[in-house]
């Protein structure tokens, strides 16, 4: 965790930290026992791509929490995510390659709000797609 970050010291567009973060196969696993959610097109190819998918997807909800920790590294508290929304625009594309998938994540203060709250505007990315739009944060600081 990093030291919180100040309302005082923060301006509409200063920057977060960017971050690119893997998703690999065993990712989407991990995920699917931890959530409960073991759809078939995140872990077989055969059936993604009988339902008109690429190939694996990433899950949504995995995506979204993965972005947000750009945000809570860079308030250094998780609880200080006080609202958090996106609208899910394009499947994150997992290959079983050994690689995988990386999401592309940046962030910005896109407005200060009352009580020493922040919004921030996220942008995440996956093989040069938006596969986010509308991520949106609000931020309590200190």
């Amino acid at each position: 965790m990093t030291a919180a970050v100040r309302y005082d010291d923060v301006e509409v567009g200063t920057e977060l930290p960017t971050a690119s973060l893997p998703i690999a196969r065993v990712d989407l696993v991990r995920y699917a026992g931890a959530s409960g959610d073991f759809n078939t097109i995140h872990w077989n190819q055969r059936f993604a791509e009988s339902v008109g998918l690429p190939n694996v997807i990433a899950h949504g909800m995995l995506t979204m929490a993965a972005a947000a920790r750009v945000i809570t590294d860079w308030a250094g508290d998780p609880g200080a995510v006080v609202e958090y929304g996106v609208r899910f625009t394009r499947p994150v594309v997992v290959p079983d390659d050994g690689t995988g998938a990386t999401l592309q994540v940046s962030a910005a203060v896109g407005a200060k709000l009352p009580e020493r709250r922040v919004r921030v505007d996220v942008t995440v990315t996956s093989a040069g797609d938006k596969v986010l739009s509308m991520a949106r944060a609000v931020v309590q600081l200190g």
